[in-house]
């Protein structure tokens, strides 16, 4: 063995120290809790069956943890359901990541799952750090064996490792940043935390170009995705990253994701398509809002009104159809609620979100590509943007029969986020689509994706008045009620198989400024989604 370890009992908690001292009784691994068996009578042995007990919890947690500790990548491995898996993960921890004089806190199980403090010291080349963090474990049954085990997954060994992430030591891959936002206020992690995996990224993609110095890191990295910092060994030279973003309408942001579990926001100045904030509040670290894929629900009939009035189909104070609901192509079709609106135009259906009003000129419109060509053309969406960051851009692929009638009120195969619905919010706002961009063009001179077939100044007119009358009477009135100045809104929920609540929803804008929110489960538009935008847009 590397280096021994030591069990103590403080107050009830096992803690496990490693570093001087002889471990050569761990031979108590195939046996008490680690072992599966029970022993007969008759001197055979069977395999026991059942969720662990809490003794069997305990223990084998407490000797995984202590084979972990001292090193001992092989021993840990065997304690586990996934011995081939789990030994590299666990031999990394000090070979790559140079971890060494690790001490582990075991805490209390709370049924199967038992949480840990791992306290420790990080070297690399005569510098060194001392590193703590919080992790769990669960143990489980083994199948083949019987015996108790622990259920490995590399977010063991650190919660943000996955299969395709490890953690590593050394000179970093590119130098630190100091992001500012367009005012020169510094942005850091710790103050806007939603913007981890963004200054991630721009870390990765323009650190050599902001002229800092590289340093010593404790990271973890994942194949072509940015590293992520857990602990700096030796200081390099930031460099200054001047990004687009407003420090005082991302704390708004910040703030207002915090409402709500599983939400997103994003801001757009449509003049120029700047990111001014983008906010998630979520379990994990995927960065929903800038690279999310879900169906957008009515915020969608931004792009078909466009479409519709582009065709002349329809217009703003035309008379058009709402009933309580449609058949089309074998699949109905109906409003919130079964209301319908009889005798009125256009508008009055747009601000109420008639979902049957759209459905019913999909026949006229007699294009399966019609409203993938405009939501491309003329919104940008599904273009490849370059906005410094990764994102997904969205996809309203061609469509036909019920699947197109899906389409047309933002269901079925649309795939949006709320950077690409902030987006369509912008352009119907500024009359043009401008790509989102989070740093200036000019830092590396990058293409941007432009509109190939920018529609007439009359469906743009008539679309933000349709908008505007959605703020101020329709569906979006309540949320927006406070927002000043010269603004315009649409509202969606979106159905989710397997959800018994639909996604929430909402877009707006006020001045030059246009945001979107989506929230998990939050139901209707105007209820969750609608705040966080309202109050995105105040701080702007």
């Amino acid at each position: 063995m590397r280096s021994g370890a030591k069990v103590a009992v403080i107050g009830g908690v096992f803690i496990l120290f490693t570093g001087g001292v002889g471990y050569g009784a761990y031979n108590v691994l195939g046996n008490g809790g680690g072992s599966g068996g029970t022993e007969s009578k008759s001197g055979v042995t069977t395999k026991k069956s059942g969720p662990p007990s809490t003794e069997e919890i305990r223990t084998t947690a407490k000797h995984f943890l202590a084979a972990w500790a001292s090193g001992e990548a092989p021993l840990a491995a065997q304690l586990t359901n996934n011995e081939a898996g789990a030994e590299p993960s666990i031999a990394a921890f000090r070979d790559s990541a140079h971890v060494s004089e690790v001490t582990m806190k075991q805490g209390a199980a709370v049924g199967a799952k038992v949480p840990f403090t791992v306290s420790a010291t990080v070297t690399y080349e005569g510098r060194s750090k001392p590193w703590t963090y919080s992790s769990e474990l669960t143990v489980v049954r083994g199948l083949t064996t019987g015996r108790p085990l622990v259920d490995w997954t590399p977010s063991v060994v650190h919660p943000q490792l996955d299969r395709n992430k490890q953690l590593r030591t050394g000179p970093a891959a590119q130098p630190p940043i100091k992001a500012v936002d367009r005012n020169g206020k510094e942005l850091t992690k710790e103050k806007y935390p939603s913007l981890g995996p963004v200054l991630d990224q721009l870390r990765q993609k323009y650190g050599d170009k902001a002229g800092g110095k590289a340093g010593v890191e404790l990271v973890i990295t994942s194949a072509g995705g940015a590293d992520t910092t857990l602990l700096t060994l030796a200081e390099g030279k930031p460099g200054l990253l001047r990004t687009t973003l407003d420090a005082g309408v991302q704390a708004a942001a910040e703030k207002a994701v915090k409402r709500h579990s599983e939400a997103s926001v994003v801001a757009i100045k449509p003049s120029t398509g700047e990111i001014r904030a983008v906010a998630n509040n979520r379990k994990d670290s995927f960065n929903a809002a800038l690279s999310g894929t879900q169906a957008p629900g009515s915020t969608m009939k931004i792009v078909t009104a466009a479409l519709l009035l582009d065709k002349g189909l329809v217009a703003a104070d035309r008379k058009v159809e709402c009933p309580k609901e449609v058949m089309y192509q074998g699949r109905t079709f109906h409003n919130l609620d079964h209301f319908e609106i009889k005798n009125d135009t256009f508008t009055k259906s747009f601000a109420r979100s008639c979902n049957t009003a759209f459905i019913k000129q999909i026949d006229d419109v007699d294009n399966d590509a019609a409203l993938s060509e405009i939501a491309r053309g003329a919104f940008g969406i599904g273009l490849s943007w370059n906005t410094g960051v990764r994102t997904f851009d969205g996809n309203v692929p061609p469509a036909s029969g019920g699947e197109a009638a899906a389409q047309y009120i933002g269901q079925g195969t649309v795939q949006m986020n709320a950077l690409t619905v902030a987006s369509i919010t912008a352009t119907a706002k500024n009359g043009g689509f401008k790509q989102p961009v989070i740093v200036p063009r000019s830092l590396d001179d990058r293409e941007l994706a432009g509109a190939t077939r920018p529609l007439s100044g009359s469906v743009w007119r008539q679309l933000r008045d349709m908008m505007r009358a959605t703020a101020n009477w329709g569906t979006a009135a309540n949320a927006m009620a406070g927002v000043p100045g010269d603004k315009g809104a649409k509202t969606g929920s979106a159905e989710v198989d397997g959800q018994a609540t639909s996604n929430s929803w909402f877009s707006g804008f006020s001045g030059d400024l246009a945001a979107a929110a989506v929230v998990q489960a939050g139901g209707h538009g105007g209820d969750a989604a609608g705040p966080l935008v309202a109050s995105v847009l105040k701080a702007g």
